[in-house]
């Protein structure tokens, strides 16, 4: 059953960042070049690289598109890129600059007709983040809390066209206190879709945990600040993932 890492880049100001829980105040940078980290993580054999805009989450337009651009157009890799996307004109500009898969976050709760529209148009090129806070989903660069369940929101996206799931619990994200995987079963069960674990993985236990539930429907991880504290490394989570 395969499973993927996907190694994360924050992209804030022009470098590479990890917030605590999405708090912008409580910020690490990591890199003074996203576009040198998104090489590093290619070479090392990474075949897709998660790439988040957080000024675009912030401001609700793209910012960091750069360095997103010349790692789809420059790597071998596969780019998903997520944070600020509000627009047909922004999906599609990602897309034709060859960038793989489009997050879309915030506006799959503000105007989920919206985003029933673009699931029909582009399908598998989209994924939905949902990004929960004590299992509501939480919107705007994680400023705002809706009403929401994030299994609400999963079943009726699912229903419309998305195949995949990118889903985080805001309370483990750069914690490294290991995935919350009731919560992401939960998501799974109800969408019967893949899901991509996002927040809280810290050592390689936490991967062979996740992989083993590849069959449920938890597909693969995204790993941010294990790698960047050098917990371990990518070649070592992608050994982990593939034996």
């Amino acid at each position: 059953m395969s499973f993927t890492i996907y190694p994360a880049i924050d992209m804030r100001g022009g470098k590479c960042v990890r917030l605590i829980q999405g708090d912008y105040n409580q910020e690490t940078v990591y890199g003074d070049s996203p576009s040198d980290m998104a090489k590093q993580f290619a070479s090392d054999g990474a075949a897709w690289i998660h790439m988040v805009d957080l000024d675009g989450a912030k401001a609700g337009e793209k910012i960091n598109h750069p360095f997103v651009v010349q790692a789809a157009k420059n790597l071998t890799s596969s780019i998903q890129i997520g944070g600020g996307i509000r627009s047909e004109a922004d999906i599609a500009f990602y897309l034709e600059n060859g960038v793989d898969r489009v997050i879309l976050g915030s506006v799959a709760v503000t105007d989920r007709d919206f985003v029933k529209n673009m699931l029909k148009k582009y399908g598998s090129k989209l994924a939905i983040g949902i990004d929960a806070k004590e299992g509501y989903v939480a919107t705007h660069g994680w400023l705002s809390t809706s009403s929401l369940t994030a299994v609400e929101l999963g079943k009726e996206l699912a229903e419309a066209g998305a195949e995949t799931f990118i889903c985080t619990d805001i309370s483990k994200d750069g914690m490294l206190s290991g995935p919350n995987i009731d919560s992401l079963l939960q998501i799974a069960e109800a969408t019967g879709k893949e899901i991509i674990a996002s927040g809280g993985v810290s050592s390689l236990g936490d991967l062979q945990s996740l992989k083993k539930l590849a069959d449920k429907g938890i597909k693969g991880a995204i790993v941010g600040k294990a790698l960047y504290e050098q917990r371990f490394t990518l070649r070592q989570a992608l050994e982990e993932v593939s034996s």
